[in-house]
């Protein structure tokens, strides 16, 4: 009798840890763009026009576009690295490929939260291009060109967001000795992003900026929302060095009071 009370207990802890976890990831996914204060911050500088801000842009796009036009191999490695390897698709796709691989293992928090991560900043990234309709850089002699509107940077955010659901996912399942140089692949990897789209002249400096703010934004909220549910649930609190999921290193899922678990 008192066991079977003390399960009731239990499942109904685990059940209102669950609606919390899905209160504050819906939450923080709607309220990621607003609460960017830094992001919040160059969209009014860029909006407002501010002159130290249009010289570094324009400044660098040309300098950049001359060093392209120039070394013809540079800009097509550069474009390989912009439209094959770090292309939005391409990230989406892997992320995609990682979130039902999670639900495959029954990590079904862990996939909600790569899934809302990405749609979400896919989402608000699309929506502030919109609202803002910035330009793209228009030079005399471009060496690429790209469709739709340029601020925040579509593929500066989308690399931001992928790389970290990546790290945040994988990252028990890494020797700790690999952990250290794996953030530093996934930091050049999205510093490369950005350079790429300002080497070939598509974005601004101030776009990739914007793009890498606002993924970050998203991809803090999300983190948190997710972290509130492990504290919630009595799961502890764990590091960005352990990952988002320490438990996913077990080999196949366990059952524990009726939920499954990685």
């Amino acid at each position: 009798m008192v066991r079977a009370t003390a399960q009731r207990l239990r499942d109904r802890r685990r059940r209102a840890a669950d609606r919390r976890f899905g209160i504050h990831l819906l939450g923080s996914a709607a309220v990621a763009a607003v609460a960017a204060v830094p992001f919040g911050l160059l969209l009014v500088l860029v909006e407002g026009h501010w002159q130290p801000l249009r010289r570094l842009d324009v400044g660098a796009a040309r300098r950049l576009n001359e060093t392209a036009l120039e070394h013809p191999a540079w800009t097509h490695t550069l474009r390989f690295l912009s439209d094959r390897v770090w292309d939005p698709f391409t990230l989406r796709t892997v992320v995609a490929l990682l979130t039902v691989w999670l639900l495959y293992r029954r990590a079904w928090r862990l996939a909600a939260w790569s899934a809302v991560t990405a749609v979400a900043g896919g989402l608000v990234g699309l929506l502030v291009k919109t609202v803002v309709e910035r330009a793209r850089p228009s030079l005399e002699d471009p060496v690429a060109h790209a469709p739709g509107y340029s601020f925040p940077s579509g593929h500066a955010m989308t690399a931001t967001t992928s790389f970290a659901i990546l790290l945040l996912v994988l990252l028990p399942m890494v020797p700790r000795a690999l952990r250290v140089p794996c953030w530093c692949a996934a930091v050049v990897s999205v510093l490369g992003v950005g350079f790429t789209r300002i080497a070939l002249g598509v974005h601004w400096f101030s776009d990739v900026v914007g793009g890498w703010l606002l993924g970050l934004a998203v991809v803090t909220l999300t983190t948190w929302a997710f972290e509130a549910w492990r504290t919630d649930a009595g799961r502890g609190h764990a590091g960005l060095t352990e990952g988002l999921e320490p438990e996913l290193t077990g080999a196949r899922p366990r059952t524990q009071g009726g939920a499954q678990h990685p």
